[in-house]
């Protein structure tokens, strides 16, 4: 297990940000945070990097206590964070030969060309960082995390404001990096992301965790099959079920017109839930 969290508890002013939550990652794994805006995604991230210390409960980073032994927590963990803090006057290769050093990894020059390439990226070894698209921006971001040979990852929100068709090439970057045996966290509000890349997601809001487990658990627990019709207000419908035999009585009840039927997605649990519309920290 390379994170274990127990009871995590932290408030700004009055407002509860985490209450109480509780969850463990094991190595190898990517584990999702899936949640609004305002969810205390953001917050557990601060808490397990020892950017925020929490009010209450316990975090374990490969069994290092992340206020007793701060050191050891960072020397295993790398952020992504959601805003880009690349040097943006500095070339590509510059941003990561800098990290490097301020993170004291030994890396040659040969060490960070492989890992460019690796990424997608030495074709712009030499332009400035200003002059990237914020897809390219992203993958030097994850690139340089990447120098310190972190154990455990935290992604928080890594697709945020990127194309649909960047987004894909970033999932793909974050299925090679747990492919090399790398544990991930990952913080989204995208549900088809989390879907797709995560072996296990916790649904989170107004700092609780509502359902945890795998994509295919949510989804089973939730219903197998989603009924969507039309409403005299030509609105859409959406009716969840959970086997063959009730979506075939629910489509005689409502007749033989103007349904259709797909299978549940991760995104009708959210729904299920009260959609991802409240409010936190």
């Amino acid at each position: 297990m390379i994170l274990k969290i127990e009871n995590l508890h932290k408030s700004y002013k009055n407002v509860k940000a985490v209450d109480g939550v509780s969850f463990y990652i094991r190595k190898g794994e990517i584990f999702g945070l899936l949640g609004p805006n305002g969810a205390g995604k953001t917050t557990v991230i601060k808490m397990i990097s020892t950017l925020a210390r929490p009010d209450m409960g316990t975090i374990e980073v490969n069994g290092c206590d992340v206020i007793t032994n701060r050191r050891g927590v960072r020397q295993t963990v790398a952020v992504v964070p959601q805003e880009n803090n690349l040097e943006g006057e500095l070339t590509v290769y510059d941003n990561l030969r800098v990290y490097a050093a301020l993170r004291r990894v030994s890396c040659s020059k040969s060490s960070i060309m492989e890992l460019m390439e690796r990424f997608g990226i030495s074709e712009k070894k030499n332009e400035l960082v200003d002059k990237l698209s914020g897809g390219q921006k992203r993958r030097v971001i994850i690139a340089r995390v990447m120098l310190a040979d972190p154990e455990l990852i935290l992604l928080d929100e890594p697709t945020l404001g990127l194309d649909p068709s960047i987004r894909r090439e970033i999932w793909n970057l974050i299925a090679q990096i747990k492919s090399r045996g790398k544990s991930i966290l990952l913080t989204t509000h995208y549900t088809e992301e989390a879907e797709s890349l995560c072996d296990r997601v916790a649904i989170m809001s107004a700092g609780k965790i509502r359902r945890m487990g795998t994509p295919e658990e949510l989804i089973s627990e939730t219903g197998r099959y989603v009924l969507e019709t039309c409403g005299e207000d030509g609105c859409r419908i959406f009716r969840i079920v959970r086997s063959r035999d009730e979506l075939d009585a629910a489509v005689r009840e409502n007749g033989t017109a103007g349904y259709t039927v797909r299978d549940a997605r991760l995104e009708d649990v959210v729904v299920s839930e009260g959609g991802i519309n409240e409010h936190g920290v």
